[in-house]
């Protein structure tokens, strides 16, 4: 019973807000006391409308009041730390984080979450989706929420920011940025999704265009073989021709020419042994033997039948050889002259593509919108309309330090 009494006492040094350990408690004129930053974060989301109230009993305050360290509870609640009987606080993130709260800068599960659901001074708090990247949503120099977005320097900021560093800058709530930004995501939408319509129309008609290639070309390449092929054929029928005429002209000529020798032969045989016989008869020395044969001899008459034979020089087929190899040479002078043609029309076709661009709204399809670096722009370099336009002036622009930035040249060379 002792120990359930120390855990109530424990409770009442517990800020509303985070239901953890006061850390610096501040008392707000209603009597109420937070942790600095806890209540303090509560009253930055009131900046604008310039009316503060209290989490707990919802009084309100006007204007903003000052808040002073309550050292009597800071020193009670370093005591209650010393003697080991502090509470368990829901931890920064629940082992089953449901929700993720942008004031208490925590996640809680089902069974811490419901204080948020059922008192008051939660009331305000915001819940999203649970998060494990809380920190990314503060600001590193003044740990406030970033709610603001600076359209100068292209960051979000916290109301703090607004007031000092950024101050005289372009700015917007978070959420009306991000409701302009996503009327240009849906416009960037837009046209990516008719890009893509447009270029998986082009896909498709180029894919058959390729296809329908590889087709002509392969039933040209069949074409021109069997052409071919039949070009060769019709030249070896010539050839073969050619050799026929040959050899028939030759078988015949031959032929005659060998009967005209075996009848020669037996004109010189008779010839021969007739000029033997008249040789002889020449030398005897008988009278009457030679009156007697002379009359036998001289009867007979020397055949005259066959005329005289005229023997033309040789190589009396030169002349073909001559006319085929005029034939082959001028067959290739016409082969030369249809190749330099085959090959312009092959090397002429191509598969259709856009052609160059050349004028101005042809080059426009190829464009894209850029956005410029605030970090690097000179200082005399003023970025407008969603750092899209860059404008070169006198006036040294308010940019914050950055490592990134040039600092001697006006120019800016990095582009996002």
């Amino acid at each position: 019973m002792a120990q359930q009494g120390v855990l109530l006492d424990q409770d009442q040094f517990c800020c509303s807000v985070c239901l953890d350990l006061l850390k610096e408690p501040v008392a707000i004129p209603c009597g109420h006391s937070y942790c600095r930053i806890c209540i303090e974060g509560c009253w930055d989301q009131d900046v604008l409308k310039g009316v503060y109230s209290c989490p707990q009993c919802t009084e309100t305050f006007t204007p903003r009041p000052n808040l002073r360290k309550n050292n009597m509870l800071a020193e009670l609640v370093e005591k209650l730390k010393k003697t080991g009987l502090q509470t368990a606080p829901p931890p920064a993130l629940c082992c089953k984080a449901l929700m993720s709260c942008l004031v208490c800068l925590a996640s809680y599960c089902e069974t811490h979450l419901q204080p948020h659901y059922e008192s008051p001074a939660f009331k305000k708090h915001k819940l999203v989706k649970a998060t494990a990247q809380l920190q990314e949503k503060i600001c590193s120099h003044h740990d406030k929420l970033l709610e603001v977005y600076c359209r100068t320097d292209q960051q979000c900021i916290c109301y703090q920011c607004v007031m000092d560093e950024h101050k005289g800058h372009d700015t917007v709530s978070a959420a009306a940025e991000r409701t302009e930004k996503q009327r240009q995501l849906g416009m960037s939408q837009q046209k990516v999704q008719q890009r893509f319509q447009e270029r998986e129309k082009e896909l498709k008609e180029l894919q058959q265009a390729v296809e329908s290639f590889k087709r002509s070309a392969q039933a040209a390449v069949e074409d021109s073989d069997q052409i071919f092929t039949e070009l060769i054929r019709s030249i070896e029928r010539r050839s073969s021709e050619v050799k026929e005429l040959i050899r028939a002209q030759e078988k015949a000529q031959v032929s005659q020419a060998e009967g005209l020798l075996e009848q020669l032969k037996q004109e010189i045989a008779e010839l021969r042994k007739r000029s033997t016989e008249l040789e002889q008869l020449s030398h005897t020395e008988d009278h009457i033997h030679f009156l007697q044969s002379y009359k036998s001899l001289s009867s007979i008459s020397v055949p005259s039948d066959l005329p005289s034979t005229v023997v033309r020089p040789l190589q009396h087929f030169g002349d073909v050889s001559k006319t085929v190899s005029e034939l082959r040479e001028k067959l290739e002078d016409f082969l030369k002259g249809e190749w330099t043609k085959i090959s312009t029309t092959v090397n002429i076709l191509d598969v259709v593509l856009p052609p160059e661009p050349k004028t101005r709204e042809q080059l426009l399809q190829y464009s894209c919108q850029l956005t410029l670096d605030p970090n690097t722009a000179q200082t005399h370099l003023s970025l407008s309309e969603g750092n899209r336009k860059m404008t070169n002036t006198d006036q040294v622009q308010p940019y914050p330090d950055h490592p990134d930035r040039i600092t001697y040249y006006r120019q800016l060379v990095k582009l996002l």
